[in-house]
C-alpha cells in the first residue's frame, strides 16, 4: 500500500516540456493531475513507450487529457512485437474491450514508430536502446540541462554488471530507474524472463558511476516489507563496495529534483 500498485508510468518535467515514460495504469492519476494543473490553454504532451506489453499501455484509454480537444499527444515507441504501434494502441480501444473507439477521441494524437534512436524533445536530448526483454522493448536516456535520467523498466542485465552496451548507455546517470523485480533466490527461478534482480542492478549502477538508483517494476506478490528489505539489501551492497550510490525503491508520488535542488 505504501509503494503503490499501479503499473509503469513516470512523469518528467524539463522547462515547459512534459514527457511521460510508459502508459501503465498510473497514467490515469497523472491525467487527473495534469488537467487540474493546466486548466486552460493548449496541452502539449509526449509519451515515450518502452514496449507494448499490456501493463505498459493499459492506462491510455483512461488518460483524461485525450478526451480534451485542446490536448496534443505525441506517442513514440518501437514497432509492436507482432503488430504496428498504431494497431497495438488502438486495438485495446475496440468495442470488445472499451466503449470509446480511438477514432472518436477529440484530442490530436500522433503515433510514431521510432526509426532514429537519437532525437530531441525541447531541451532534452534522448536516446533509445534495445532492452533484454521478450518482444521489442526499449530503454530511454534523457539528457537535460539539469541532469541525466535513464529509464529501463523491463530488462534483464547480465549478472554482475558485465554488460558493456548497458554500462555505456547508463554511465554517469543522475537517476537510473531500473527493473529490479527479484532478489537473488527469486531470480534463479526466473532467469530468462526479461526481468532483473537487485544485486545485478546495484552492480551495474556502481560500475557505471550512477548517482541514484531507483528499484523499479515491483513484483505484484511483494508486500511493502519485501521491497523495504530490497532497499536495505541494496544499500548494504553499496556500503560493502564503499560506493556513493544512493538507492530508493520507486513509489507513487515520489519526486526527484535534479540540478542544484537535487534530492527526493
Amino acid at each position: 500500500m505504501r509503494y503503490g500498485g499501479n503499473t509503469s508510468c513516470v512523469e518528467v518535467r524539463c522547462g515547459h516540456d512534459l514527457v511521460i515514460l510508459d502508459a501503465g495504469t498510473g497514467l490515469r492519476q497523472l491525467g487527473q493531475s495534469v488537467l487540474a494543473e493546466f486548466r486552460h490553454g493548449p496541452l502539449n504532451l509526449t509519451l515515450l513507450l518502452s514496449h507494448t506489453h499490456w501493463d505498459h499501455i493499459q492506462g491510455l484509454p483512461f488518460f483524461a487529457p485525450i478526451y480534451e480537444s485542446r490536448c496534443r499527444l505525441r506517442i513514440l515507441g518501437s514497432k509492436g512485437s507482432r503488430k504496428s504501434l498504431v494497431a497495438a494502441l488502438t486495438g485495446q480501444m475496440e468495442s470488445t474491450y472499451f466503449p470509446v473507439p480511438f477514432a472518436r477521441l477529440p484530442s490530436n494524437i500522433e503515433i510514431e514508430e521510432l526509426e532514429d534512436f537519437n532525437f530531441s524533445l525541447g531541451q532534452m536530448l534522448i536516446r533509445a536502446q534495445r532492452a533484454n526483454h521478450p518482444g521489442v522493448t526499449l530503454g530511454y536516456r534523457l539528457f537535460s540541462p539539469d541532469g541525466l535520467i535513464c529509464f529501463f523498466p523491463d530488462t534483464e542485465p547480465r549478472p554482475g554488471g558485465d554488460d558493456q552496451p548497458m554500462l555505456d548507455f547508463v554511465r554517469d546517470a543522475d537517476v537510473l530507474i531500473l527493473d529490479s523485480q527479484y532478489d537473488r533466490a527469486e531470480y534463479r527461478k526466473h532467469t530468462g524472463w526479461g526481468h532483473g534482480c537487485v544485486d545485478d542492478s546495484v552492480a551495474l549502477a556502481l560500475q557505471a558511476g550512477v548517482k541514484k538508483l531507483i528499484l523499479f517494476h515491483h513484483d505484484p506478490d511483494h508486500a511493502d516489507c519485501t521491497i523495504d528489505a530490497f532497499v536495505t539489501h541494496a544499500r548494504a551492497l553499496v556500503k560493502k563496495r564503499k560506493g556513493k550510490l544512493k538507492v530508493e525503491a520507486a513509489r507513487e508520488g515520489l519526486t526527484i529534483r535534479l540540478g542544484s535542488a537535487s534530492g527526493p
